[in-house]
């Protein structure tokens, strides 16, 4: 094949399902075929322009899974066919943050599907180095959960749950729902999932949640304090990235307690915070960006164990054609959880 199809970015709103050549691997980099591809929030905020993508056209897709379809030269301790996934973080490996383990933090980090053509596409491009070859037992289907469950990882070393902790996640998207799981296998002896949409909260009870609450019908502050003894929750993990969630968590948590920021607010967006608050409770609040570095295996390992099911949570697999109605559909379709795209067969 020389050509292939892609979903790319042109502008804000501007998303077309586009012919273009099949990339070949330079020096040090592979072509996987890809399998699947996960549709994020992030996708939606990238394509309505609040996200910055820098270098348009833009192909989309940054959770994917495939096998090895070209490698270039340079490339060792892989093989045509290997069943793969990709840590989507392209750093230097040499500026201050990397030679401290913070690749995030590079000063010219870049991001597939984010910086650089995704995996939205039947072959995508990316370094040998960032490629981790999957274990037997891990199918290509659940494979496509990897990143953003090493995203939730990270956020949960971040965060540091400990055996009896009650947790609090607001949010029951993909994040939060991959939150509960996480915090059940940390040993939070309780878990909450505040979450409006009902269906959501009935996934939340499959992934481990030991309550539920809809904050549209209660009192979000008066119902945990009412399932934590009146002190509040320990940690808290805001997974939906709005203003109002925020100021919320800070309201709730416990005194002495830990709050994740690990929701995505617009950049734009601030919130009021009284720096009292954060003095006379003696809070810690903590930020996670992304997944690197060795969350990409440790989200393998759990997946392949058992022990994280993401068909739980995948509600519907649909195929690359309807890809751009897909994203579109996320910006007003409450009842969706996680869309995967079936690229190839």
């Amino acid at each position: 094949m020389s050509t292939m199809k892609a979903v790319r970015l042109h502008g804000p709103g501007d998303l077309r399902l586009d012919e273009v050549e099949v990339p070949r691997p330079s020096h040090g980099e592979v072509v996987l075929k890809v399998w699947r591809t996960g549709i994020c929030g992030t996708d939606l905020h990238i394509a309505k322009g609040n996200f910055p993508a820098p270098n348009l056209p833009l192909t989309l897709g940054h959770e994917f899974s495939g096998t090895i379809s070209e490698i270039g030269t340079g490339v060792e301790n892989l093989a045509l066919g290997d069943r793969v996934v990709a840590d989507i973080n392209i750093a230097c490996g040499r500026c201050y943050f990397c030679q401290r383990g913070q690749k995030l933090f590079c000063l010219t980090v870049s991001q597939i599907g984010v910086h650089r053509a995704g995996a939205l596409a039947e072959y995508v491009l990316v370094p040998a180095l960032n490629v981790q070859v999957l274990p037997a037992e891990l199918s290509l289907d659940s494979a496509a959960y990897i990143e953003p469950l090493a995203c939730a990882i990270h956020g949960q070393d971040r965060i540091e749950i400990r055996s009896g902790d009650r947790v609090l996640i607001i949010g029951g998207g993909p994040m939060g729902l991959a939150h509960v799981a996480l915090a059940k296998l940390s040993g939070a002896s309780l878990v909450i999932l505040s979450e409006p949409d009902s269906a959501r909260r009935e996934i939340a009870r499959l992934m481990g949640a030991d309550e539920v609450i809809d904050p549209l019908a209660s009192d979000l502050d008066e119902s945990v304090a009412a399932l934590t003894d009146g002190i509040g929750p320990d940690i808290v993990i805001e997974a939906v990235g709005s203003v109002q969630t925020y100021e919320a968590a800070v309201a709730v948590v416990r005194r002495g307690g830990k709050i994740l920021a690990y929701g995505a607010a617009p950049q734009s967006a601030t919130m009021a915070l009284r720096p009292f608050d954060i003095y006379s409770k003696e809070l810690t609040i903590v930020g996670s960006y992304a997944g690197t570095y060795d969350t990409w295996p440790r989200a393998a390992a759990l997946i392949a164990s058992g022990l994280f099911d993401p068909s739980i949570i995948v509600d519907s697999v649909r195929p690359l054609s309807e890809a751009i109605e897909a994203i579109r559909a996320l910006e007003h379709d409450k009842s969706i959880v996680k869309i995967h795209i079936q690229v190839s067969q």
